[in-house]
């Protein structure tokens, strides 16, 4: 696991029980100015790009909770290894499982009107992160998680937004208050339908991004389309006896 550290902003590589502690940044990718990637932090002009605030943000509100490495997806993946990025792709719910704490940005949400209402704050078009498919683990998976708003002030923690949160996934509050039910306890179905209107950029990633949700390694096949999610379908079934999943396809 490759990890940024706070204080010299550069990457290490840390294996199994030699990860220290950290923190893990979830967040939507800027559509319209690129994001700082693994390339771009051996650039000495790397601190200047326009998306460097997240880098910069995450490791302060790190640096709060004494913690001194963070995980970025944008720029502790090297993408341009199909082998580094299955890994990572297999391992992300894990990521963010393991982490001392995780913060979302919700860069298309303002703290005053998500204090003065967060049910419409987090509806389409705001919130977009509620609606994007590889955020559901990122949801679901850290124990501890707090949300942030557009200017990177503090909105609440998943307990405290739990009803909203509820209201705006479909997601049952006992998965999301403080001390929560395991969504283990949820049926194959019921998973699957947290899912259900979520978007990705590409076809496979629908499938790609539920690996955590339901214990699944398999391999990347970008290029194979709405197959990826027959063959999650497929490597679900091998390890449970629960037909709720025959309830859904690709296109639910």
């Amino acid at each position: 696991m490759r990890l940024l550290n706070v204080d010299s902003r550069r990457l290490h590589t840390f294996y199994d029980d030699a990860i220290p502690r950290y923190a893990i940044l979830s967040h939507t990718w800027d559509q319209n100015e690129p994001e700082v990637t693994f390339d771009d932090l051996k650039r000495p002009d790397h601190a200047m790009m326009a998306r460097y605030d997240k880098i910069e943000h995450t490791c302060r509100l790190a640096e709060e909770r004494r913690l001194e490495w963070v995980w970025i997806d944008t720029c502790c993946i090297d993408k341009s290894s199909s082998a580094e990025l299955s890994e990572a792709i297999n391992s992300m719910f894990r990521y963010y499982e393991k982490s001392a704490v995780c913060f979302v940005h919700l860069e298309d949400v303002e703290k005053q009107d998500a204090v003065a209402d967060p049910d419409a704050a987090f509806k389409w078009p705001k919130g977009r992160w509620f609606s994007r498919g590889w955020t559901l683990q990122e949801l679901i998976a850290p124990d501890s998680l707090e949300f942030y708003d557009k200017a990177w002030k503090l909105v609440g923690d998943r307990s405290s937004l739990s009803e909203h949160i509820h209201h705006r996934t479909g997601i049952p509050t006992e998965y999301l208050r403080k001390n929560r039910i395991d969504f283990r306890q949820a049926r194959i179905g019921e998973r699957m339908s947290w899912a259900a209107d979520r978007e990705t950029t590409r076809k496979e990633d629908i499938a790609y991004s539920l690996f955590g949700l339901f214990d699944v390694n398999m391999p990347l096949l970008y290029g194979e389309g709405e197959r990826a999610f027959r063959r999650l379908q497929e490597e679900i079934i091998k390890t449970s006896t629960d037909d709720s999943i025959f309830a859904w396809s690709s296109n639910e």
